[in-house]
């Protein structure tokens, strides 16, 4: 099977998560750092769960599942210790075309979570397609090594100095070729950060330079 690779916002948008034990946890956990608008239904949950409900991060239906409850909702997860009822909460999803995911259940999944590392704003996603979760973790800690811990104060920096260049410079084939580059090269907050420095070389070469230059 073909999958095709996104990163989704969730951010307001109502899911919904039948399960609240080991099984459903991160899951509840991975949603609710995509800012979407969380329920869950459950009868028991764990304490971290629990916590989330009581400060009105989720709302808790403190109950089994029943058909309907997924009214409304933008996607669904199943995490319940019992296989019928995930079957029949992705039954439901499927009659209402919600996408659901069975947790490790490949065969009723219209999506799979990934193995991810994150550093700030940057995230990279390793899925096998559900053929080995373990592969998939096993190279997640592969790249969480290599890759330095302040990537995300790096990427931040990066990032704002992109929109000052594309703010200043039209679109051309020379100002993404400054930004390839500049994606190689050390970028800090400072104003004589090398990077800062090479971006205003290039505008004053270029004519775009303004006034007071590229903002520091």
């Amino acid at each position: 099977m073909s999958l095709f690779p996104i990163f989704l916002k969730l951010a307001a948008r109502p899911c919904v998560v039948v399960g609240a034990g080991n099984i459903a946890e991160l899951k509840i956990e991975s949603l609710l750092i995509a800012e979407a608008r969380v329920t869950v239904i459950a009868p028991d949950a764990l304490p971290r769960v629990q916590t989330w409900a009581a400060s009105g991060d989720i709302t808790w239906k403190r109950r089994d599942y029943r058909t309907g409850d997924l009214e409304g909702a933008f996607l669904a997860i199943a995490g319940t210790a019992t296989a019928a009822v995930n079957r029949a909460v992705y039954a439901e999803a499927s009659a209402a075309n919600i996408l659901c995911n069975v947790v490790d259940d490949p065969p009723f999944c219209d999506y799979y979570f990934p193995s991810v590392v994150r550093r700030g704003e940057l995230q990279i996603a390793i899925s096998t397609a559900g053929e080995s979760p373990a592969l998939a973790q096993r190279l997640r800690k592969e790249i969480n090594a290599l890759l330095p811990l302040d990537t995300g104060e790096w990427l931040m920096e990066l990032g704002r100095l992109r929109r000052e260049i594309t703010a200043a410079e039209p679109l051309s084939e020379e100002r993404k070729l400054l930004l390839h580059e500049l994606a190689q090269r050390e970028v800090c907050g400072f104003a004589e950060c090398p990077s800062r420095l090479r971006a205003r070389q290039h505008a004053r070469e270029h004519g775009f330079l303004p006034a007071d230059g590229i903002a520091q």
